[in-house]
Parts: C-alpha cells; structure tokens; sequence
C-alpha cells in the first residue's frame, strides 16, 4: 500500500464541488489501505464563510474517515471578487507550504495537487523534490483560464506570463489529470505530454442516489402539488453557473401555473436571483440540503436544470452533473454543440445555447407538457449513470494508474541496484 499526501483548498465537510470528490477520494483510498494525509483549509464553500467550529488563526489536525487532515488559516473574503479572491487564493498558498514541506518526514509515495487551486503547486513539487515521490495534479476546473475568461481578474499585459507560468506549473507533475474529455484536450494544449496524461472522471454514488420510488417529503414541505412540474438547480450559486438565465427562463415560463421553480444554494449569486424572481409565486428558495436528505431532494426535480455561461464551457465540467444524471431525471442545460456538457447529455437530457431564452423556455415547455419524454430521458439518464459513474469503478481504476506510476520508481530503483558496476 501506498503512502498518499492530497493537497487542496477544498475538503471534507464541503458537500458539493470539489471538496465533496476530494473527501470521498481520500476516505475510499483510506479504506481501500492506503496512508492518506491531506493538507486543507477550513471548510468555507459556497457559503464563503469559514463554517463554525473551524474558525481560527493556526493549524489545525483532525481525522475524517480514516483520513489525517491538516487544516491551514486562509482569509476568506465576505463578497469575493477578483483581487479578494486572489488574496484569498494566496493565502492557502503561503499558510499551506510549512505543512507540505513538514509532510517530508510523512515520505510519501505520492503527492496529489488538486486543482483549483494551483498556488498550493509550488509547495507540492517542493516537498516531492525533497522526498523524490512521484507528483500527480488533479484539474478539477481551469481557474486561470475561467478568471480570464470571465472577467473576474484582469492582468492586462500579464495575462501573457501568468499563462506561461501555469503551463510551466503543468508540465513539471509526472502525471496531469482531468474530468472530461473536453478538459483533457485543453491540458494537451497547454504543453503536457500525451503520455503524462490521464481521464479521471467525477462518480456518483448511485447507490445513494436513485430514482424515487414515492413522492418526495419536499413536496408537502414547499406546498407543491402532487400534479405540478418541478424544475430544480441545486448547487453553488456563484459566477460560473450564469444563473440570471434562470431568473429569465421563469419570467418567460410565469404563464404555466403547474410549473414550480426550486432553487437550492448558495453563493455571491443567489442574491442577484432572487432579486430576478421577486413577485413570483412559482420560485421557491432554499439553502444547501444535508447530504442525509440528499436522494429526497434530487428526486423532487421532475426537471433538473444545468445553467452554464458559454465563457466557461470546458473550463469546467459541473460536478452537480453527476447527481442530477444518478437520480434518474432528466436534464436541461445550456450549452454549445460539441462542448463536454452537450456531449454528456446527448441521450439524457436537452443542450440549448447559453443566452437564448426563447430556446431555453421552448424547451421547458416541452418537457412540462410530455410526462413520457420527461420520463424516457430520466431513464437513459439512470442508465448512463450507473454504466459511466460508478464510484468503486472509477476509483479502481485511478488506484491502478497511481500504483503503476510508482511501480515504474520500483522497476527503476531494482534496475539501478543490479547494474553492474
């Protein structure tokens, strides 16, 4: 068994985004034998607050699943925007390098980056240096790229070396790897070898999450009739997911009255939505959900709804994605032809292009009015899932190419040993 220290800004309690597969990751590598150690910052996503009981200005150490965690102070701004959030970013860099060269006397293995955030790298390869383990960068979505993107920094005449330097950051990891195909090619753009390359997609827990068998407790809780259509977004309400679309698509739909909107989350967004939706009676607003309740509240969406700005398509592959598809519902998202949300939905859900809410509401439409198309994509939706997202499945096979690259420092070091002198 190996020895396998994570580091990344997002973890375990954090339930959606990267923090949820960084949890889960390390807890079944943990399970499956391995030492695992991970090296965090206090859990503060989406709500971009530091959550109670981890609010202080040192180090922490606590285990989770079997998993040692290392928790690191960061600063975490209160309404993010591009400079807090470099701050931000810039501050798990330097509070998180003491323990990743600490983490010397660890000796691991291996070293895994996650992505976001790169500024945890520099110690990352550091620390491999010093203890010659093997490094592995895990892109879980293109931050700089995204930040560029989108607007949310502007570097002016910097944008030219900060892409230099990401991709000088990229090339130095032994292996590079993605969630989508889309995001796999965009890394070979940016100078990694093909070879140091690899495809690790998000799983679902699709034992956990499943189509439900009775009606949802949320429908008797929000007050929604058993006839009436739910369409639901649940997860991060940030800059990405391009959520005035939604604000839009519920004017644009106000004249179905059996149509109910649910939006569940949080993040610097929610405000701008529910300012969009004020005066509506169809537009309900919650928190985040327990992950206990997680099944009942996937399964209230009679729709799922995928928002995306056309700025960030394979930038980020949505990790809410993967519940959506394991609850057996079918899925509307905006998106381009040809991009990795589009492909992924070509047989369970609809793609309209991001920005046309004529599109976006004809296809509601359609969908609130054929409970048979509604069910037919929900199943192929299921069966997508439970063929392509297995948890064990994906998992197994990120051990196996973890174990076969430090095989090759194994086969190496015996070759060395026999030489002749």
């Amino acid at each position: 068994m190996a020895k396998i220290l994570i580091a990344g800004i997002n973890f375990a309690p954090e339930n959606i985004g990267t923090g949820k597969y960084t949890g889960e990751m390390a807890a079944w590598l943990a399970g499956e034998g391995h030492k695992v150690r991970v090296v965090t910052a206090p859990p503060y996503y989406p709500a971009w607050k530091v959550v109670a009981g981890y609010r202080r200005f040192w180090w922490s150490r606590e285990i989770i699943d079997g998993v040692e965690v290392f928790r690191c102070p960061i600063w975490v701004p209160a309404k993010p925007s591009g400079l807090t959030r470099i701050i931000h970013l810039a501050s798990f860099g330097v509070s998180s390098l003491p323990i990743l060269l600490a983490s010397v006397s660890f000796r691991p293995d291996v070293i895994i980056n996650i992505a976001p955030t790169l500024v945890s790298a520099p110690g990352v390869l550091a620390a491999a240096k010093l203890c010659r383990s093997r490094t592995w960068l895990h892109v879980q979505d293109f931050e700089l790229d995204a930040a560029l993107d989108m607007g949310i920094v502007e570097v002016g005449a910097a944008k030219k070396a900060a892409l230099a330097i990401e991709r000088l950051l990229l090339r130095q990891f032994d292996r590079v790897s993605t969630i989508s195909d889309k995001m796999l090619e965009r890394i070979l753009a940016k100078g990694v070898a093909k070879g140091a390359s690899e495809y690790f997609p998000n799983w679902a827990d699709i034992d956990g999450i499943h189509p439900l068998v009775k009606v949802s407790s949320y429908r008797a809780e929000l007050g929604i009739p058993l006839d009436d259509v739910v369409a639901l977004y649940s997860g991060n309400m940030g800059l990405k997911q391009g959520l005035e679309q939604l604000g839009e698509l519920a004017h644009a739909t106000a004249d179905l009255t059996k149509l109910h909107f649910v939006f569940g989350g949080q993040g610097p967004g929610r405000a701008i939505l529910e300012s969009m939706c004020s005066g509506l009676k169809n537009v309900h607003f919650l928190d985040l959900q327990p992950v206990s309740r997680l099944n009942d509240w996937l399964g209230l969406a009679d729709i799922h709804l995928l928002p995306q700005r056309a700025d960030v398509a394979d930038l980020v592959m949505p990790s809410k994605l993967t519940g959506m598809l394991a609850s057996g519902r079918p899925i509307l998202a905006t998106a381009h032809p040809g991009t990795g949300v589009a492909d992924a939905l070509r047989c369970s859900g609809i793609a309209v292009p991001p920005g046309n809410t004529e599109a976006l509401a004809y296809s509601l439409r359609s969908l609130v009015s054929s409970a048979e198309t509604r069910k037919q994509l929900g199943q192929a939706a299921r069966a997508q899932a439970e063929s392509t997202l297995a948890r064990g499945a994906i998992l197994g096979r990120f051990q196996q190419k973890m174990l076969s690259l430090l095989a090759q420092d194994a086969t190496s070091e015996t070759s060395t040993d026999t030489d002749p002198a």
